[in-house]
């Protein structure tokens, strides 16, 4: 069965509700690719007012949860609160909180199975950065923060893999298709090996750093990308246009 295609927004630390009412206007009156699955992530004090009032077929997500479900946790939100107030979806591991906030392979590992354990579906993120890629340590790296990962789940089926090349987040570096489909295909075959036959096959693989509407249709035109995890151009108009690259091919 093919793979459907996914792209995210993931809106970061960015957004107000005169912002956000306008970026949810825009998606609900955008003529999107009924063939593309759609995810957005405001920041959570946005969430459950996005969700209320985005188009139906556009799913919501968090930007990150904790690994327990409560306790003395100042400041943290938990899977389980997300679901309580209708969210589906959660993003884990993205390369700003391991690199920010420090969180370890291992931390991302158990908020992965947390949240599925939980019932949301979960985009979990991997990536180099810049010197490990000049090193030649991309798989070595990607590899070790995916395996942090299958130690702690054996149900794979609500995981979508968002690659995001450190060095490509928010500077304007782009990987070339070649670049990012040859990651992409190293990430699956690793499942193929690791995990099994079946789940690398339905398993679906983002792309993430420097998405746009000029790149995004070239990008999509590669095998093993399964879709976009775009961040500041989720932001803008052009994000329609992203959500139709696949057709655009």
């Amino acid at each position: 069965m093919p793979r459907k295609f996914i792209v995210g927004g993931n809106y970061k630390l960015n957004g107000s509700q005169d912002s956000l009412k306008s970026l949810v206007d825009t998606l609900n009156k955008g003529d999107l690719d009924k063939e593309v699955e759609i995810v957005v992530a405001p920041p959570f004090l946005y969430l459950d007012h996005v969700r209320k009032t985005i188009r139906k077929e556009i799913a919501v997500a968090g930007q990150n949860c904790y690994s327990k479900a409560s306790g003395a946790y100042t400041g943290e939100v938990a899977a389980e609160m997300l679901k309580d107030i209708g969210i589906d979806w959660v993003i884990l591991g993205h390369s700003e909180r391991r690199d920010i906030f420090r969180e370890t392979d291992d931390e991302v590992g158990l908020k992965v199975a947390h949240a599925l354990k939980a019932g949301l579906k979960v985009i979990a993120c991997c990536g180099e950065k810049l010197e490990e890629r000049e090193d030649n340590k991309t798989t070595e790296v990607v590899f070790r923060q995916l395996e942090a990962i299958r130690k702690h789940i054996n149900d794979w089926s609500n995981v979508v893999i968002a690659y995001e090349p450190v060095w490509a987040i928010g500077t304007g570096k782009v990987a070339t298709p070649q670049q990012a489909q040859e990651v992409h295909k190293a990430i699956r075959n690793w499942l193929k090996e690791k995990v099994s036959p079946e789940v690398a096959e339905a398993t679906r693989i983002q792309y993430g750093g420097s998405v746009n509407a000029s790149n995004a249709a070239t990008l999509a035109g590669e095998p093993d990308i399964d879709g976009f995890l775009v961040g500041g151009a989720s932001l803008k108009p052009e994000f329609v246009t992203i959500c139709n690259a696949k057709a655009r091919m």
